[in-house]
């Protein structure tokens, strides 16, 4: 019976093949892994990489070497880890701009959600709603009844066109009814110290950059984009609160995979990172950093860059926002 041959061999073939794979899940890892941060050094992403990073090595018994790629608003580093092999030693940890780009971009070299697969928050961070301290408001209605009695003379900073903070700003503006001039800056340090200084009066920022500047009085905060208040700022009602439940302004830092990479590899990590973001000493100094400790599975991640992506390109085709 001849016609049987094959069919074992296939059997055996398919048996070894998922040994194979077992053995190397049991053995992974073997040789350091890559954490690429497509960001500059000393921003969100990489302050949590490099928390994680020791954590991270010690659970694994190997070397976890941070690598910055800044480019494009992320996207230099993250089209290089999307074209990686998905082997489970090349990773990006990004920003809530990993959505923003896919929204904004059409020529994006990589798709967010077919090219790379989530593994882990690492943290989120509400974004504030601050005006310079010489702006007569101290809520956003107040500020919207200032912006509609002086229609052309309120300008906002943001980190970029096409940012996540300029998305955020669009989005609020089009439901309070309000116009404001955009300035957009090369980061979010020159943005918040434009609106400092008063070059600009309002901005939307991330807490992490806000609150230096708010509690050395120079900024005042009108609302916070969580949907829960900030423990830190507690007299600072959300903007949803304040009348608008739809605007939620939050950015995360979180790890993802090139698409393919085995799943038994992705669990693992999602695994000893939530572990680790777990650890008191870690919960506490993403505390200093303004972040609330990330965790769920890698589904759930997934989950949100999908919402996310959703949410941004509608208010981007609304307001006609593109990448430069």
């Amino acid at each position: 019976m001849p016609h049987k041959f094959p069919r074992r061999l296939v059997f055996v073939c398919l048996m070894l093949a998922a040994v194979t794979v077992q053995a190397a899940a049991q053995v992974y890892p073997s040789r350091p892994i890559k954490l690429v941060v497509p960001l500059a050094p000393g921003g969100a992403a990489d302050i949590l990489s490099r928390l994680i990073q020791p954590q991270l090595e010690r659970a694994l018994g190997q070397p976890v070497i941070i690598e910055n790629k800044p480019g494009a608003s992320g996207i230099v580093g993250t089209d290089l880890v999307a074209k990686s092999p998905p082997d489970g030693y090349t990773f990006v940890v990004a920003l809530a701009t990993h959505s923003v780009n896919s929204a904004v971009n059409p020529k994006l070299p990589y798709d967010a959600e077919k090219d790379l697969a989530p593994v882990a928050l690492f943290g989120k961070n509400p974004m504030m709603f601050v005006v310079n301290a010489n702006v007569p408001a101290r809520n956003i209605a107040e500020f919207v009844a200032l912006l509609k009695a002086n229609p052309d003379k309120y300008n906002y900073a943001t980190p970029g066109a096409a940012s996540q903070a300029h998305l955020v700003t669009s989005q609020w503006s089009n439901l309070a009814g309000v116009t404001m001039q955009q300035v957009p800056y090369r980061g979010g340090s020159p943005a918040i110290l434009s609106t400092v200084a008063g070059d600009t009066q309002f901005s939307v920022m991330s807490s992490l950059v806000s609150a230096p500047h708010i509690e050395a009085g120079k900024l005042r905060a009108l609302g916070i984009g969580s949907l829960q208040r900030d423990k830190h700022f507690p007299n600072v009602p959300t903007v949803a609160e304040q009348g608008y439940p739809d605007v939620e302004a939050v950015t995360w830092v979180a790890m993802f995979a090139p698409a393919g990479t085995p799943r038994e590899i992705t669990t693992k990590l999602n695994t000893e990172i939530n572990r680790i973001l777990r650890e008191p000493e870690v919960v506490a100094r993403l505390d200093q950093q303004g972040f609330v400790p990330g965790s769920g599975s890698p589904e759930a991640l997934g989950a949100l860059v999908s919402a996310e992506i959703k949410r941004w390109t509608a208010v981007a085709r609304a307001n006609k926002i593109t990448a430069q």
